[in-house]
């Protein structure tokens, strides 16, 4: 008898330890997975897959090229690695503590605009860096970036209504003082993004249709009156002209635009095949922007109309990612910055992409994840992440309750 109820108690211990077991390996299971559920796969896949697309274009387009481009493929390397720091960093933060931290970051980037206007270094006749050792740092980045904050910010308070003219007003001249600082170094094609940035962040927030159609045809009529005003320097006059007629120039200022139609059609369907590209190996496409503004032409010509659309594509499925992102938010918030950064990215690849088919006018704008570009690089990485957290607390409610926070005025 006294035997059978030790082997009862033994068999009961036996018990109470694999259910305690279980027990521990489920929470572990549940902590794994809370972990993985933070992560976008439709953001992550493309993501992973233009970033591999880029840093191999950049290190055959400097192979090609020669010089100093041979060492940017190492430089790049260097600017991933703290961009993907970056991008980690914002997806384990709550996004919403950038509304507070907003109120600090812009004041801080205006300072920093003013101080690139007075101190930073002259190259090609603008002021656009500041070199911090052998680092050069590109303000106007930050004044995107700040510019998505605040404005997002503003826009979030429910209490706040974006359609009376104080708090539109106050958005207007949020993007308006950047974007000034951002003309005077000069920078038009950066400076231009804040446009699209902030009128998206508007329309989402329910902006009315007249003062859609008035900003409408401002930036519909504003490009003419700058033409004719100082506002435009010599060279961005001459690009636009160059848009409308480059054989005019055909082996002076129409030649980069030249050649980079010629280096897109003559892709064909399949390309010439990866570091083959006549156009980059001969000097035809201009070297200094090969590997940076003008690397679309290179892809194009090295893998043809099926490397391109896949590159559209794959920007498309981001695009889509950061939007749904958008509508999982669980606050105004994070859904005017996934909107933002849609707009940003989008902007980014319409012009970058347009430029070198003739569909717009040259501007200098990178093309998101694949040109040379270290601040920008790691500007997008950062967005991305920020993006990411918006996927990962859209289901987490936080003591930073965005939509009833008291007005300002």
């Amino acid at each position: 008898m006294a035997e059978k109820k030790k082997r009862q108690k033994f068999s009961k211990t036996v018990v109470k330890q694999q259910e305690g077991e279980e027990t521990n390996a489920q929470i572990l299971r549940g902590v794994i997975a809370r972990f993985f559920a933070r992560f976008d796969l439709m953001q992550i896949i493309p993501l992973a897959l233009l970033l591999t697309i880029g840093m191999c274009f950049v290190h055959s387009t400097g192979q090609q090229v020669g010089g100093h481009h041979v060492e940017l493929f190492s430089r790049q390397c260097v600017y991933l690695a703290v961009g993907l720091a970056l991008w980690f960093t914002f997806i384990m933060l709550d996004y919403r503590l950038i509304g507070l931290f907003s109120m600090l970051f812009y004041p801080a980037v205006i300072a920093v605009l003013v101080l690139v206007l007075i101190f930073g270094p002259v190259r090609n006749n603008t002021r656009r860096w500041i070199d911090i050792g052998p680092v050069s740092l590109q303000p106007s980045e930050l004044g995107k970036m700040a510019v998505l904050f605040i404005v997002a910010w503003v826009a979030s308070f429910t209490k706040n209504n974006i359609n009376k003219l104080r708090w539109l007003g106050l958005v207007l001249a949020l993007t308006a003082i950047p974007f000034l600082l951002i003309c005077r170094e000069p920078d038009l094609g950066t400076a231009i993004v804040l446009i699209p940035l902030t009128a998206a962040i508007l329309f989402a927030a329910n902006l009315r249709w007249l003062y859609i159609i008035i900003f409408a045809a401002l930036c519909i009529g504003g490009p003419l009156v700058a033409y004719n005003s100082p506002i435009l320097k010599p060279y961005q006059k001459k690009r636009i002209a160059m848009f409308l007629n480059p054989e005019s120039e055909r082996f002076g200022g129409g030649w980069n635009v030249i050649q980079a139609e010629i280096a897109v059609g003559t892709g064909g369907m399949t390309g010439k095949g990866y570091r083959n590209g006549t156009h980059t190996m001969l000097g035809y496409l201009p070297p200094k922007v090969a590997d940076s503004d003008f690397i679309f032409p290179v892809i194009a010509e090295e893998t043809g109309f099926a490397g391109t659309f896949s590159l559209i594509l794959l920007y498309a499925l981001l695009l889509f990612s950061i939007l749904r992102s958008a509508l999982f938010a669980h606050d105004l918030f994070g859904r005017y910055l996934c909107v933002g950064i849609a707009a940003i990215l989008m902007t980014h690849v319409f012009i970058n992409i347009g430029m070198c088919i003739r569909l717009v006018p040259v501007t200098g704008l990178p093309l998101p994840f694949i040109s040379y570009g270290g601040t920008f690089l790691v500007a997008m990485l950062c967005y991305l992440g920020i993006a990411q957290s918006v996927y990962a607390h859209r289901n987490d409610p936080s003591s930073v309750d965005t939509d009833n926070w008291p007005t300002l005025f």
